[in-house]
């Protein structure tokens, strides 16, 4: 029940929740509501207004990869000298935040306009990707198509997805004896990272490599590790939260259910509100551009060529840091305190003393409209935290914001 108020008061708020860039489960709403997008016409590019009847993903990949290894050639061969800016002591100081120093494809992060995803905004990606039901939220398989592929996928190309992978998720024993190892009492987060560890064991890139693959086909079993790992990281996060929450009585899974349906299912909501909402949250926090500290992370760990799951393990321990992935967490502690004290129809005053209250009490929170002015009055909080300064986070851009950077920069 007290979830479900917090998400009450949640959705209450989220309109006037986004002060800035650093309120990290709130400011998903930005790109729900309020927010003028640039018609959906001017946004999809060629690539994703190209069809195909492949209901293969990964016969999608083998076909596009060749073209986007061109792309990238062409880029480094004519535009490898061209400068992309200058970089300051601030910037160097600042832990490297606003330097373009990535490259990322499925997600590019604009101030303004907000996530956009393969060119497509958040509001985009609800109306022209598959859903459910007529209306309803995405699918996150499409999302996971359209990252991929750079294309809007078609139901049935999403429908071949779900199918894949759910024969993909099979767990087994060793895992869930794996996590049953540690303490119930251990963090969701420890226990997650520790399960998709014991999930490596699988890994057909690691078998790959050492049995001397060469490095043209790297992406053929990066691709098998990452669909499975997909595939598997529900049924194992289920897991968690019922041994956890639920006196461990686990919930199986549904094969006739899509991802993000069977998600909601095995956590133990099988309402059809709980699973649209699922659809959404899975979908809208898929990809969040390259330089935030899991991704980051996940990247750099890729690079030493440690496979899909030794990766992903290490970004989540950067996702489960306090300035990261943890801050959701806490946003939603502190709404749920926002609830029991004062209930959900709380005024602007009540929420104005309760912030205070909060910081005062040495936590940090932001809210639209009551908590900015309030901040301002605390000297940016103290120089930082008395140089203490932010947590590191370089900025990433896609190959189209190269080459647009680029071609501009030449004509001029």
């Amino acid at each position: 029940m007290v979830f479900y108020r917090s998400v009450s008061l949640l959705s209450k708020l989220r309109n006037r929740a986004w002060n800035g860039r650093n309120s990290p489960l709130l400011s998903l709403y930005l790109f729900l509501t309020g927010v003028q997008q640039p018609s959906l016409s001017n946004s999809v590019r060629w690539l994703q207004i190209q069809t195909s009847s492949n209901l293969d993903l990964r016969a999608q990949l083998k076909e596009l990869i060749p073209e986007q290894q061109e792309r990238l050639k062409k880029i480094k061969s004519e535009y490898g000298k061209v400068q992309l800016g200058n970089i300051t002591v601030d910037m160097v100081l600042g832990g490297m935040r606003g330097m373009t120093g990535l490259l990322w494809e499925t997600s590019l992060l604009d101030p303004d306009e907000g996530i956009r995803f393969r060119g497509l905004s958040i509001p985009e990606c609800q109306k022209v990707l598959p859903a459910a039901k007529p209306g309803g939220e995405p699918l996150p398989e499409g999302l996971l198509w359209l990252l991929l592929t750079g294309k809007v996928p078609t139901t049935e190309q999403v429908n071949a997805l779900s199918k894949e992978l759910c024969t993909r998720a099979i767990i087994l024993d060793h895992v869930y004896k794996t996590i049953n190892a540690l303490p119930i009492t251990a963090h969701p987060m420890t226990q997650f990272t520790t399960g998709v560890m014991a999930l490596q064991v699988q890994s057909e890139f690691a078998k790959a490599y050492e049995n001397g693959i060469h490095k043209s086909k790297y992406w053929e079993p990066t691709f098998e590790d990452s669909l499975s790992l997909i595939a598997q990281l529900p049924a194992v996060a289920a897991y968690i939260y019922r041994r956890i929450y639920k006196n461990g009585e686990v919930v199986s899974t549904d094969d006739s259910l899509d991802y993000g349906a069977n998600f909601a299912h095995m956590l133990g909501f099988d309402s059809p509100a709980m699973q649209e909402l699922m659809r959404l949250y899975v979908t809208i926090h898929t990809d969040h551009e390259g330089g935030n500290v899991s991704a980051h992370t996940g990247h750099l760990v890729a690079s030493a060529l440690s496979d899909p799951y030794l990766s992903f393990a290490a970004a989540l321990n950067g996702l489960a840091g306090p300035l990261h992935g943890l801050a959701n967490q806490e946003v939603l502690l502190w709404i749920k305190s926002v609830v029991d004290e004062c209930a959900e129809n709380i005024t602007n005053d009540q929420l104005k003393d309760y912030v205070w209250k909060t910081l005062n009490s040495g936590k940090v929170s932001k809210l639209y409209e009551v908590v900015p002015p309030i901040l301002t009055e605390l000297g940016k909080l103290i120089w930082d935290r008395a140089l203490g300064l932010p947590l590191e986070r370089p900025k990433s851009v896609t190959m189209e914001w190269l080459e647009k950077h680029c071609n501009k920069s030449k004509s001029a």
